[in-house]
């Protein structure tokens, strides 16, 4: 076999090879992917700071007080 089909034959098997190891990269990432998904929601959900809830307004019964108290 002349050296340059060996030359091209070997160029051609890398180049796939390359694509061959990239897809299969990628294929195992899109499989992680919920995995990974699920881990980020549980150290956000770690480390973000305690949400502040409103305060209750103790200044009376509301509506319905007033209306009564009003009559």
């Amino acid at each position: 076999m002349p050296i340059i089909v060996e030359v091209i034959l070997a160029s051609g098997a890398m180049i796939l090879g390359v694509f061959a190891v990239f897809l299969l990269v990628f294929l195992i990432a899109l499989m992680l992917l919920p995995v990974e998904k699920s881990l980020s929601k549980a150290v956000w959900e770690l480390t973000a700071p305690p949400r502040k809830r409103p305060a209750q307004q103790d200044s009376g019964p509301g509506f319905k007080g007033f209306s009564q108290k009003h009559r």
